[in-house]
């Protein structure tokens, strides 16, 4: 199985998005291991935002969510590190209280 550590994932808001916006799916036959959340809010002011892993793309639901409605300061960077495997077609999403936040997501991906 080789391992490529790599950059999973990113999403600028355009404007608010929906709790479905996809950050990141695992490609088929290949599973990931999700590292490092970064939420960086370009704006003054703060911005709530929701992160969820839905298995295998499944519609968003409340056991999917690992942050709801948590708030990043202006001009601020928010980082989790968090270490959560992956299966194929699972997906990561997330919602932006406006179009100031940039999601980045880095991790691992094995084949």
């Amino acid at each position: 199985m080789a391992t490529s550590y790599k950059i999973l994932g990113q999403l600028a808001a355009a404007s608010a998005v929906s709790a479905t916006e996809t950050i990141y799916t695992v490609p088929s036959s290949t599973e990931a291991v999700l590292s490092t959340i970064t939420i960086c809010n370009r704006g003054t002011a703060a911005i709530n935002y929701r992160i969820a892993v839905r298995p295998d793309g499944t519609a968003v639901n409340t056991q999917h969510y690992i942050a709801y409605d948590a708030y990043v300061p202006g001009n601020d960077t928010i980082a989790l590190t968090l270490g959560i495997s992956l299966n194929a077609s699972d997906v990561l999403s997330g919602y932006a209280g406006n179009a100031n936040l940039t999601f980045n997501a880095f991790g691992a991906e094995i084949v």
